[in-house]
């Protein structure tokens, strides 16, 4: 029997397709984007090999990270919920991990603990940008530990909680999921303007070139995406849920987990990065 949920919930505007952002993303994917996410993981997790380890990507999306930890030698498993996000990292596996026995791509939330019960257990647990567009982050956060091995690291980059700004920005990206096409072209043209026009009157007081399009091109050599993209996946991301770093930090110390590594957003829109390690002294 096929899961209709996911599409019936982006057509009642309760949720944005994220794997429609992510296609875009594929078509982008070269070496040098897989070598800088490959950077990316051995930086953060200060190891330059993953090799003999086991790797859970929670909500993979264009499979990109997954793909970056198998070529760094792990044993990888990747789920997502999204349909399409799915279909992202199976199409990513057939081009570069074709017959790869040990990268294998599933469908299912990670608020379903039955799902989660039958993976077993991971030396890496990895989340990027993932568990805050659940529509339950508590018990997404909560249910992704099940698969930490007793030794396992835990990796997860939560949306940074600004308050009132945060608020706001529930009800635009609410809006914008549940608004006819016309509309959300709209909001997109109003919040793209906003964006670059504090971009651009940050950057001439500070005595830089104001002109945004250095800045673009430099996004996309990070991230893989246009800026387009980029803001669609912005504004369209909901649900959408945030934290204080202070908060997770609670969380998961109740739950036996030790704050290993922190990077933080400076206070910004974006995610704060956490790499916590299973403690076995419960009292710690």
């Amino acid at each position: 029997m096929k899961d209709h949920s996911w599409e019936q919930e982006i057509n009642r505007g309760e949720r944005f397709s994220f794997g429609k952002n992510w296609t875009q993303f594929l078509n982008q994917i070269n070496e040098e984007i897989i070598l800088l996410a490959e950077k990316d993981l051995t930086n953060f997790f200060s190891t330059p090999s993953f090799k003999g380890l086991s790797f859970l990507d929670i909500g993979s999306g264009s499979g990109l990270h997954s793909l970056a930890a198998w070529r760094l030698g792990a044993d990888v498993v990747s789920f997502d919920y999204d349909l399409e996000s799915y279909n992202c990292t199976m199409e990513l596996k057939r081009r570069y991990a074709q017959d790869a026995d040990n990268w294998k791509v599933l469908r299912g939330s990670v608020l379903d603990k039955d799902f989660l019960e039958g993976l077993g257990n991971f030396d890496i647990v990895y989340s990027w940008g993932v568990l805050h567009h659940t529509g339950s982050m508590w018990e997404a956060i909560e249910n992704s530990l099940m698969p930490v091995a007793e030794s396992g690291v835990y990796y997860i980059a939560i949306y940074n909680d600004q308050g009132f700004s945060s608020r706001v920005w529930t009800k635009i990206k609410s809006f914008y999921c549940s608004s006819p096409y016309l509309v959300k072209l709209l909001l997109l043209i109003a919040v793209g303007t906003y964006f670059e026009s504090r971009s651009f009157i940050r950057r001439l007081l500070s005595l830089q070139n104001p002109l945004p399009f250095k800045y673009w091109k430099l996004k996309k050599r990070e991230r893989g995406m246009s800026t387009w993209i980029d803001l669609i996946d912005w504004v369209g991301g909901f649900p959408f849920e945030v934290a204080k770093p202070e908060e997770v930090f609670d969380f998961l110390k109740a739950r036996s987990f030790k704050l290993e590594r922190l990077k933080t957003c400076a206070g910004g829109l974006g995610c704060n990065c956490y790499l916590f390690s299973k403690s076995l002294n419960t009292s710690s």
